[in-house]
C-alpha cells in the first residue's frame, strides 16, 4: 500500500515564487518557506521534506541515464541523450543545464528545512531528529549526483547568499564525496531499519538506504575493500532484513511495491503524481504511442543461455534462427522480441510481430513491424516490458514506483568487490550470483554451480542483466573505463535489415575520454559566476 505522506503533493503557492537570481545555487522554492508564520506545525514542515524527497529524482532522468549506455538506443529526434552519444554536445546543452539546475534547487529545499525546522512548536524530539537525517541524506544523494556527472563542483552546507552563490568556486571532487560519507555515517543511528516505519510513512529513507548509498561512493571510486565491508554488513541485516523478492518478473509490479528487497524507491501514484516515459517504449499494439528508444542488440547479446553459457561459448545451444529460445529468464520480463507473448492485464496474451512482413504473413495488421530508421515504430528490433505498469490508463500515465536501490544490486555489489580483492569463492558465489539466478528462473546446474576461472566478465554480465533499465548501467560502464569502448563505434539492432539478413545498423557514437567523463559545466551559470571553471575540452 502507498503511503499518503509519500506522495509528494507539493503544495501550490510554493510554486509561486519570483527569483531574484538567475543562479540556480541560489534558487528557493519559495520565500515563505523562511517566513517564522510558516513553521507552525509538524505538517508544514513535513510538506517541505516532502517536497525535497520529489527533488531527489525522477523518473526523467532514471531514463535518460539508461539512454546514455550501450542498453538503450534512441530512434526519433535529436534529444539532449543522443546529442551527448554522438559526441556533438557543448556546454549550453539542456540537460547540463537542467540536472545541474535540478539538484541544486533539490539542496536549497534542505538547507531551508535545516535552517527553520528547529522552529516548529512542541515537536517531538524524534520524529524532528528523523526529518533531519531525511533531509541530510536527499542532500547528500543530490551532491553525490552533482560530483558523479560534473566532477568538481560548488559545495556548501548552509543557505548561501546570492552574493556567494556569484562567486562561489568549485570544490574538490574528493572534498564532496568525504563530507557525503561523513553525513552518512552520521545519520544512519538517526534514521529507522526497513520494517520500523508505520504503514503512513513506508518508502522513506531508511538505514538500509543511507548505508547503500554510502557503499556507491566507495563502488564508483573502486574502493574494493570499503565495498565489501559495507555491504557485507547489509547482507548481514546490521540496518534491516533485505531479501530477493520470489519472481523477478513480478518484482517490478504494481501490487508488490515496497517488497523487502526494495531498499529506496521514488514513490507515484496514479492520479496525484505520475510518470509516462514508457509511452514512448512499448509497442503501439499494446498502448505505446511511438517509440522513442529501444534494448539494443548488445544488450539482448548479453543475456547468456539457461545452461549459463555466453551465446558464442561452445555449447551454448544458441541458434541465430532462433536467438530468443532458452536465455536467461530475466529476458523475457525485460526485452520485447519478435513473437513475445505480451501479458495483458485480464490475463490474455497478445503476440508481438517485429520482423518485417511477419504480420501480413500471420494475417494480422499492426504497427509494431521495423520499418526503418525515424520511423514510429521501434528503431531495433526491440522494445521495452520492464517497468510496464498494467494499471496505467490509455496513454501510460503510471502510478508505479521506480525502485532507485534494492538488495540485488546490494548482492552484487558485494559479489565484484570480493572477486577484485581475490576473495571470491563457493560461499560468496551462492550467496549472491546463484541466489540471483535460482530467483530467476535458472534450473540448470550447468548455470547455477559455482565456476572457475576469471569471473570478472560473468559478475559485470550478470550486473548488466539484472539491473538492465534502472538508471545504473552509465556510473558501471564508466568507472570500469568500458565506456571507452562500449559507446565508442556503431550500435546494432536486430537481424531485420536487407530483407531479414543483416543486423540493423544504426548512428554512429562518439566517446572522447578526454571529455566525456563527465557532463559539462552549464554555460548559462559560468556567464553568472566568472569564478566557474570548465571541464577540460568543453
Amino acid at each position: 500500500m502507498k503511503s499518503q505522506n509519500l506522495q509528494y503533493i507539493i503544495i501550490i503557492f510554493t510554486m509561486a515564487v519570483a527569483f531574484l537570481s538567475c543562479n540556480d545555487l541560489d534558487l528557493a522554492p519559495t520565500n515563505k518557506f523562511t517566513d517564522a508564520n510558516y513553521w507552525t506545525s509538524t505538517d508544514k514542515a513535513a510538506a517541505v521534506l516532502n517536497m525535497a524527497y520529489s527533488q531527489m529524482f525522477g523518473a526523467n532522468y532514471f531514463f535518460a541515464n539508461e539512454r546514455l549506455t550501450d542498453n538503450l538506443y534512441e530512434g526519433r529526434g535529436n534529444t539532449d541523450e543522443k546529442i551527448i552519444t554522438s559526441g556533438q554536445a557543448d556546454a549550453a546543452l539542456g540537460r547540463f543545464a537542467n540536472e545541474w539546475k535540478n539538484c541544486y534547487e533539490g539542496i536549497k529545499t534542505c538547507h531551508i528545512f535545516l535552517d527553520n525546522v528547529d522552529l516548529v512548536p512542541n515537536m517531538d524530539p524524534g520524529t524532528k531528529e528523523r526529518m533531519k537525517a531525511e533531509i541530510r541524506f536527499i542532500r547528500a544523494s543530490l551532491f553525490f549526483r552533482l560530483t558523479n556527472h560534473y566532477g568538481d563542483v560548488p559545495f556548501f552546507d548552509y543557505n548561501i547568499t546570492l552574493q556567494e552563490a556569484n562567486s562561489i568556486e568549485r570544490t574538490a571532487k574528493t572534498e564532496v564525496i568525504n563530507f557525503v560519507r561523513e553525513e552518512l555515517n552520521a545519520i544512519v543511528g538517526q534514521l529507522p531499519k526497513k520494517g520500523e516505519y508505520g504503514d503512513k510513512d513506508k518508502g522513506r529513507i531508511t538505514q538500509g538506504a543511507a548505508m547503500t548509498l554510502l557503499a556507491r561512493t566507495y563502488l564508483y571510486e573502486n574502493d574494493w575493500a570499503n565495498v565489501a565491508s559495507v555491504t557485507g554488513k547489509i547482507i548481514n541485516g546490521n540496518y534491516g532484513q533485505y531479501q530477493l523478492f520470489p519472481s523477478y518478473e513480478e518484482l517490478f509490479l504494481p501490487e508488490n511495491e515496497q517488497n523487502d528487497e526494495v531498499i529506496l524507491d521514488m514513490g507515484y501514484t496514479l492520479s496525484l503524481r505520475t510518470w509516462s516515459e514508457m509511452y514512448d517504449a512499448i509497442p503501439l499494439t499494446v498502448g505505446g504511442r511511438i517509440n522513442a528508444f529501444a534494448p539494443t542488440q548488445e544488450l539482448v547479446d548479453d543475456y547468456v543461455m539457461k545452461n549459463g553459457k555466453t551465446i558464442h561459448e561452445s555449447g551454448s545451444g544458441y541458434s541465430e534462427d532462433e536467438p530468443y529460445l532458452n536465455r536467461d529468464p530475466r529476458f523475457d520480463a525485460t526485452i520485447v522480441y519478435h513473437g513475445y507473448q505480451w501479458k495483458k492485464a485480464n490475463g490474455s496474451t497478445s503476440t508481438i510481430y517485429i520482423k518485417p512482413g511477419s504480420s501480413k504473413s500471420a494475417g494480422v495488421s499492426n504497427l509494431d513491424e521495423y520499418a526503418g530508421p525515424g520511423q514510429n515504430s521501434t528503431a531495433t528490433g526491440y522494445y521495452i516490458r520492464k517497468y510496464y505498469d498494467p494499471t496505467a490508463p490509455e496513454g501510460m500515465a503510471a502510478g508505479l514506483n521506480l525502485i532507485l536501490m534494492r538488495y540485488a544490486d546490494v548482492l552484487l555489489m558485494y559479489a565484484e568487490a570480493k572477486n577484485e580483492l581475490g576473495e571470491f569463492n563457493e560461499t560468496v558465489w551462492n550467496q549472491t550470483i546463484r541466489s540471483l539466478r535460482q530467483r530467476a528462473g535458472f534450473s540448470d546446474a550447468s548455470a547455477l554451480n559455482y565456476p572457475t576461472g576469471n569471473l570478472r566478465d560473468l559478475i559485470r554480465r550478470e550486473r548488466r542483466c539484472e539491473l538492465a533499465i534502472e538508471g545504473l548501467r552509465i556510473f558501471d560502464i564508466r568507472r570500469w573505463g568500458t565506456i571507452e569502448t562500449v559507446m565508442n563505434g556503431t550500435p546494432r539492432g536486430a537481424k531485420f535489415a536487407a530483407g531479414n539478413t543483416q543486423y540493423i545498423t544504426l548512428d554512429q557514437r562518439r566517446f572522447n575520454k578526454e571529455r566525456d567523463y563527465l557532463f559539462a559545466i552549464p554555460q548559462s551559470q559560468r556567464d553568472i559566476n566568472k569564478n566557474l571553471t570548465q571541464n577540460p575540452e568543453y
